[in-house]
């Protein structure tokens, strides 16, 4: 396997940071989430009774989000770490960066979707080139009109596209709330659910710092977004390829080359480079 390197500056990964204390409220396992340094770490943990999860105060209609995140260490198999974005009601726009356990020494699985008037299906998933669990790592999600990009640590790894000209939809109407949590997901989540969790083990704690928005807060007016070049951001020729080696090397899971899961016919949009 060829080793790339890629040092990636970007202007809007220095917005605005959050404080835990201010600028999210907690919306479940209260007794498992610890806020620390003043509201700049918070950490969820998970038990054989309970998970936990937090929520933004704000919604957003378009944005920059980014968090650095120190994951479950040791054996997590059964576990799940979320970050993500979602909308409410029955036809809910969301989407998904979830973070699968494993064994203790075989890789996580990053698990992403796209989920339009509450329709999924668009899975794709990735091994990362690094232990998630050692340090903090950065994870980002660029949503605008045009095009919504994955980020680890600045770096590429999944591009879902607006294509105006398909009948295919796009989260572009209900603004959305940042959500992360902790949970057991045994049943699916580790080699299809083969995998069980080991309680002896809990708690199994996930540490979240650094969160930071550039995004239009929702309802309009309450930020200046025609101001901002990510409004626009696309993917130029050296991203395309940093998203080629990531997609290369580190894919494990593509819901457009799934023939069997969709025997009538692929989606829509996995005629096109998405």
């Amino acid at each position: 396997m060829k080793l790339m390197v890629f040092l990636v500056f970007f202007p809007w990964t220095a917005a605005f940071a959050s404080n835990f204390f201010q600028d999210f409220d907690i919306t479940w396992g209260i007794d498992r989430v610890r806020i620390l340094n003043n509201g700049e770490l918070l950490t969820l943990s998970l038990d054989k009774e309970s998970g936990s999860a937090f929520q933004s105060k704000n919604e957003y209609l378009f944005g920059v989000i980014s968090v650095q995140l120190k994951l479950v260490p040791g054996n997590s198999a059964g576990t799940v770490t979320s970050y993500y974005l979602t909308s409410i009601g029955s036809t809910w726009d969301e989407i998904d960066f979830e973070f699968l356990g494993n064994l203790s020494g075989d890789p996580y699985t990053v698990h992403t979707n796209v989920i339009t008037g509450g329709k999924g299906d668009r899975e794709q998933q990735f091994h990362l080139w690094f232990d998630p669990t050692t340090d903090f790592h950065t994870y980002s999600i660029l949503w605008n009109p045009h095009v919504i990009i994955f980020y680890v640590d600045g770096t590429p790894i999944r591009e879902f596209k607006n294509l105006y000209s398909t009948k295919v939809s796009f989260p572009e109407r209900l603004p959305m709330r940042i959500h992360s949590s902790i949970w057991n997901a045994d049943e699916w989540a580790t080699r299809g659910g083969l995998i069980k969790t080991d309680w002896t083990k809990a708690p199994f704690t996930a540490s979240f710092r650094n969160f930071s928005e550039q995004a239009c807060i929702w309802p309009p007016g309450a930020y200046p977004c025609n101001s901002n070049t990510w409004l626009a951001k696309e993917l130029d020729a050296p991203s395309q390829e940093r998203l080629m080696w990531v997609q290369k090397y580190y894919m494990i899971y593509n819901y457009c080359i799934d023939t069997k899961r969709f025997p009538q016919g692929l989606p829509v949009e996995c005629a096109a480079t998405i």
